[in-house]
């Protein structure tokens, strides 16, 4: 058996990256001029899987029952760790890529091949996984782990475009929930007492919920639409649905809170005569850990080529992600990059088209050589790993 060559400097990577950039832009720029919503990426997945293909990796779709799913795997000359580079490339509805998912998934399917370019004997499996679905609860990272698309997988990483560079920064844990209220539909005008409106139960508990906000942790997080609110304006609602998440710092926390939420909906049910009915429409997202070793790791690299990256920021803004379910089962990585201005907010017009821009496409070049440099030193460096697989098997890191 040949043995693996040796390890590539960062220099190396760079180099190999700056060659690769072309493609990187067009797949980025592919992806954030069609947007698609979960589990609808079929265009996404099939620009990253030609390029993952074309440059050695095996590729197969629909992984773990998900359509729009992937894993692309380019096996070693030799045993060794399985190191995964996550692709996310699902849009957010109205907003397109106002998170930047094209960069992520650009700049993943660029470190995978920049690795297995640079490094063509390694040991171990470099594996880049498609999770589609990672907006609006689709929480397609969870769904893949169940099917079992993780197992075997040491470490996963990814980074996330924003406004600044940090090595991390907390993900709350998040339910995502419907509240849909069932009345009684009556002409609005001629007969309205005999009607019970769902509208009115809705509007009463989204007031409730504002009423909640005073004496919930600073940490916890309410926010919710009406998703459906009736079909004509002299029509008593029979029907109305409020879509909401309930966040704070974990699981556990936040699902206290569901049962709060749950109280103000029946309450609102019993003062207006209509029925309540509460489901979840996707997986709880767990809190995020952080694995301190391998952000560390990717902070020097991204540094050493002229970013300003901070280091975890306990009390920053956070949001929340599939990854932190992830991130209960393996060692993860998820930095942050910066794309746009200080202060550009995330999910919004502002990003979206900062994430089509040069210097977004030249800070996703060094991040991509940030998980590069991540991967080669799980695959050539053992103690590496090891320290990683401590760090997690202590339940260190940096939890939310």
């Amino acid at each position: 058996m040949p043995s693996p060559s040796p390890s590539p400097t960062p220099e190396t990577l760079s180099t190999e990256l700056a060659v690769l950039r072309p493609r990187m832009d067009a797949v980025s720029l592919a992806i954030h001029a069609r947007p698609e919503l979960k589990f609808a990426e079929f265009h996404a997945q099939q620009v990253l899987t030609r390029w993952l293909g074309e440059s050695g990796f095996t590729v197969a779709a629909g992984a773990g029952g998900l359509d729009t799913a992937f894993v692309a795997v380019h096996p070693g000359t030799a045993p060794g760790p399985c190191a995964a580079v996550l692709a996310e490339y699902d849009a957010l509805p109205g907003v397109g890529h106002g998170c930047g998912h094209n960069l992520i998934a650009a700049g993943a399917a660029a470190a995978a091949v920049a690795v297995v370019r640079a490094l063509p004997a390694h040991p171990g499996t470099v594996m880049v996984i498609g999770t589609p679905g990672e907006e609006m609860g689709g929480a397609g990272k969870a769904r893949l782990a169940e099917a079992g698309v993780f197992d075997g997988v040491d470490a996963a990483l990814m980074f996330h475009p924003g406004d600044r560079w940090l090595t991390g920064r907390p993900g709350l844990a998040a339910a995502h929930l419907r509240v849909a209220f069932t009345g009684v539909g009556a002409h609005a005008s001629v007969s309205p007492w005999q009607g019970r409106s769902a509208l009115a139960a809705a509007q009463l508990f989204l007031n409730a919920l504002d009423s909640m906000r005073q004496f919930v942790p600073p940490t916890a997080r309410l926010h919710g639409i009406v998703s459906d609110g009736g079909q004509a304006p002299n029509v008593v609602p029979a029907r109305a649905a409020v879509d909401l998440y309930v966040r704070d710092r974990t699981a556990g926390s936040a699902l206290a809170l569901v049962d709060r939420v749950r109280a103000a909906a029946e309450g609102v049910a019993l003062a207006t005569g209509t029925r309540a009915e509460i489901h979840e429409t996707g997986p709880m997202y767990a809190e995020r850990r952080n694995n301190t070793v391998l952000a560390e790791r990717f902070g020097d690299a991204v540094r050493a080529l002229g970013a300003d990256i901070g280091p975890y920021d306990p009390d920053g803004p956070a949001g929340s992600s599939d990854i932190g379910n992830l991130s209960q089962l393996m060692p993860v990585i998820h930095p942050y990059v910066q794309i746009a201005d200080p202060g550009t907010p995330a999910h919004s017009d502002a990003m979206r088209e900062a994430a089509a821009t040069p210097f977004a496409h030249d800070r996703t070049q060094v991040a991509a050589a940030g998980l590069a440099e991540v991967v080669t030193a799980l695959l050539t460096e053992p103690e590496v790993l090891a320290a990683a697989r401590a760090e997690f098997a202590a339940g260190a890191g940096v939890p939310v």
